[in-house]
């Protein structure tokens, strides 16, 4: 007999695609809650009236643990069994949402969160590793990771339209217990439908090397954070950097000397799996950041409800839903290559347009922007593909892991180094003091600076409709500058991804060893 996980499961047409329908309902519950909460927070903070470092975390404990435990979680699915694992992840993030009834201050919802992280964790990179163990015919995986990544995208871009709708009809907490019902449904699914898959052969737990990558994925996503807020004179910021950088090295350097590595860091010598992780990570740095800025422009700039500025983000949830179906099938007629790094070159084209197309910037171009980035992220389903077919079985797992936290990262990262940028161009095209008689005390023009929405209350309070226009102004310049420095990134992603990945790639090769 074989061992779980050596041999390709022998499953039913039907109950393949059952079970890809479980996997992706379940990331999109989890990716839709990554962007629910910024449509939720206002209406938290007036209840709850948290502190700003308490608000802080409330945001970013979530992609704190969530990125501290994405390795450990895949490691122990290898182990214990990936099925086992997804169960338990779906109920602590069921659990977690539920526990917000209770919640009545804001360290609660700090917890709430941090749970719902760490079923996050277990949940994102084990649906991946599960399609590989599921889909054994490459081909036909191909198409199932289409799926899975239209899901993803489709989650990013539903989550505020949810949240709206929610927060028009009850109040904040619905935003959690939304999760409730579908992760229950979820669990039962995959009671039914889901089948075991493990490594046969995973070696001992290496307890050192995980308690170190947990300790060195959160010093570094928490330094990235921190540098977006207080910029980079912040001396607590460069330490757990620096600290990052140790932990993150001794870590590598531990998972190349042992025979049985908690993540086997030698599949980065594959140049397939390095443009996929690549491509995944360019991606997100340009889709967290562009939907968070566009968001705050349709809402304070442009005046929509949060329901509308839902809607109005969907053109990316239709760019990438027709991409992720159309690149597998694409990818076998003009190559693996072609199509990935075509993507990414479509995509860096769309943020392009926000900062080429001459005039105010208007939602018709947003919109175009919104479409071709969604195209571009579409195209991750080759990047999955390329991930999974050179990945044996038994490191599923491994795989999986690598390219999520390369999403997670890349997330991180954008909202920082990108985010960051808009706010510095924010400032500079601001230019207050040019308001004829503003009339604005020193503290009233530092926090202008600090943020449209800010400056848009101050301009509410005090009637000056001169400085509601010129932080409008301002904020959608900064937009349009962003735009250039997305599109910039994408394309040297796409540079690097055409090098890296082989021109005579076949997706329908099966690595096994």
């Amino acid at each position: 007999m074989n061992a779980p996980g050596s041999a390709p499961l022998a499953l039913s047409t039907r109950r393949r695609w059952a079970a890809l329908a479980v996997l992706s309902a379940s990331l999109l519950v989890v990716v839709m809650d990554m962007t629910i909460l910024n449509v939720a927070l206002p209406d938290l903070t007036a209840d709850l009236a948290p502190s700003a470092s308490q608000q802080l975390w409330i945001v970013d404990i979530y992609s704190l643990v969530l990125a501290g435990l994405l390795v450990a979680m895949s490691a122990l699915a290898d182990r214990w069994g990936r099925k086992l694992l997804l169960l338990a992840g779906f109920a602590v993030f069921g659990g977690a949402s539920l526990v917000v009834l209770i919640a009545d201050t804001p360290g609660l919802v700090i917890a709430v969160r941090a749970l719902l992280g760490m079923g996050g964790a277990m949940i994102m990179p084990t649906t991946l590793s599960m399609i590989r163990a599921v889909f054994p015919d490459p081909a036909e995986r191909a198409t199932a990771l289409g799926v899975w990544a239209a899901t993803s995208s489709l989650g990013a871009a539903v989550g505020p339209i949810i949240g709206g709708f929610l927060l028009e009809h009850f109040s904040w907490r619905a935003a959690f217990l939304v999760n409730v019902p579908l992760m229950a449904a979820a669990l039962i699914a995959g009671l039914l439908l889901l089948p075991e898959s493990r490594d046969p052969a995973p070696g001992r737990w290496d307890a050192a090397a995980t308690v170190v990558s947990i300790a060195g994925m959160v010093a570094l996503v928490w330094a990235i954070k921190r540098f977006a807020k207080d910029g980079f004179s912040a001396p607590p910021a460069w330490a757990a950097l620096l600290a990052a950088a140790v932990l993150l090295t001794w870590f590598v350097l531990r998972c190349l000397r042992r025979p049985d590595p908690l993540l086997d860091v030698r599949l980065f010598r594959r140049a397939p799996l390095t443009a996929g992780s690549v491509a995944a990570l360019a991606s997100m740095f340009a889709m967290g950041a562009l939907l968070l800025l566009v968001a705050q422009w349709l809402q304070l700039v442009e005046g929509h409800s949060p329901l509308k500025a839902g809607v109005y983000l969907l053109p990316m949830a239709a760019g990438a839903g027709v991409a992720s179906l159309v690149a597998p099938p694409l990818a076998m007629r003009i190559g693996a290559r072609t199509v990935l790094a075509g993507g990414l070159g479509v995509a860096g084209l769309g943020f392009l347009a926000m900062w080429a197309v001459p005039g105010a910037l208007g939602y018709p171009v947003v919109a175009l922007a919104l479409t071709l980035l969604g195209a571009g992220a579409g195209s991750l389903a080759i990047a999955s593909a390329i991930i999974m077919s050179g990945t044996p079985q038994a490191k599923a797992g491994n795989a999986a892991a690598i390219e999520e936290t390369s999403y997670d990262l890349g997330n991180v990262l954008g909202v920082a180094i990108l985010g960051s940028a808009a706010s510095a161009v924010y400032r500079a095209h601001l230019d207050i003091e040019h308001i004829p008689g503003h009339g604005l005390d020193d503290a009233q023009v530092a926090a202008a600076q600090e943020s449209v929405g800010a400056a848009l209350d101050i301009a509410s309070r005090t009637g000056s409709e001169e400085l509601a226009a010129r932080a409008g102004e301002a904020f959608t310049d900064s937009l349009a500058q962003t735009g250039l420095a997305g599109g910039l990134a994408m394309l040297a992603a796409a540079a690097v991804v055409f090098f890296l990945v082989p021109r005579d790639l076949d997706l329908s090769e099966q690595q096994h060893h």
